[in-house]
C-alpha cells in the first residue's frame, strides 16, 4: 500500500470526526436554546406575581423567603416557639374535638377553663 493512501485515510478520518463535532455542537445548541426558550416562559408566567405588592394588598406583613438568614436569633427563636406553641394548640384542640365527636371523656389538661 502507497505511503499517500495512509495519508488520504487519516484526512477522511479527521473529516468524518470533525463532522460528527459540529453536528454535535449544533444538537446541543438547539437543546440549550429550547430549555432557553421554555426557561424564559417560566419567567414570564411566574414573573408578573410580586410577593411584596401581595403584602401590601392583604394587609399582613410577612417576611419574604430567605429573610430568615438575616434575623437575628432572638427574633428566630421567638417565632420558632410561637409556631410550635400554635401547633400544639392546634393539635389540642382537634384531640379535644375528636374525643367529644366520639363520646370519650376528656382530660383535665384538655379542657380550657379560660
Amino acid at each position: 500500500m502507497p505511503w499517500w493512501s495512509w495519508i488520504l485515510i487519516w484526512v477522511a478520518l479527521v473529516a468524518v470526526s470533525l463532522l460528527f463535532y459540529v453536528l454535535l455542537g449544533i444538537r446541543l445548541f438547539r437543546q440549550f436554546m429550547a430549555t432557553m426558550k421554555d426557561l424564559s416562559a417560566a419567567g414570564e408566567k411566574l414573573g408578573h406575581l410580586n410577593p411584596v405588592d401581595v403584602q401590601e394588598s392583604t394587609g399582613t406583613r410577612q417576611p419574604l423567603p430567605g429573610s430568615a438568614v438575616f434575623a437575628s436569633p432572638a427574633a428566630m427563636r421567638h417565632d420558632y416557639e410561637a409556631s410550635k406553641s400554635a401547633r400544639r394548640e392546634d393539635r389540642r384542640r382537634r384531640r379535644v374535638q375528636r374525643k367529644k365527636d366520639r363520646g370519650q371523656p376528656q382530660a383535665l389538661g384538655d379542657l380550657d377553663f379560660t
